[in-house]
């Protein structure tokens, strides 16, 4: 299993390959689109995203030391950025997840290319990880 930043590294190459935005935008759609969708049952109030403009999912599951993330959303180009964050952050500790410094935003220009909705509802997504994170690491 790849570290936390391997992951973001690996994320920042691939968008690398593309100056255009457009590209990216299609890239984020193709991670969306490649994203398994989340079971209706987990589709609850209570997993929906505070923040986000479109309708947003998040799952944890904490099994063996490990926060395991899954998620989904309405929209494609929020669904690829979920699933970006889910590529970087499930499959650690908690105090992985706690501890991790996710430059990956910045160096692919997800911050500045998003809109401010949608740039809120990244951060919101990101907040929301990271207190399962912390729920979970007072647990063991």
């Amino acid at each position: 299993m790849s570290t936390i930043n391997e992951s973001q590294d690996e994320v920042v190459e691939e968008f690398s390959a593309f100056d255009d935005w457009m590209d990216k935008y299609s890239l984020l759609i193709e991670l969306g689109n490649a994203l398994p969708p989340l079971d209706e049952c987990y589709k609850t109030e209570n997993n929906l995203i505070e923040g986000c403009q479109s309708r947003v999912w998040l799952q944890a599951d904490y099994k063996d030391g490990l926060l395991c993330f899954r998620g989904d959303s309405d929209a494609v180009i929020v669904k690829g950025i979920v699933a970006l964050l889910l590529r970087v952050l499930s499959g650690h500790s908690p105090k992985e997840i706690i501890d991790a410094d996710l430059y990956f935003i910045d160096k692919i220009g997800l911050r500045t290319h998003l809109s401010p909705t949608r740039s809120n509802g990244l951060l919101a997504m990101l907040k929301q990880m990271r207190l399962y994170a912390l729920a979970f690491s007072q647990k063991t």
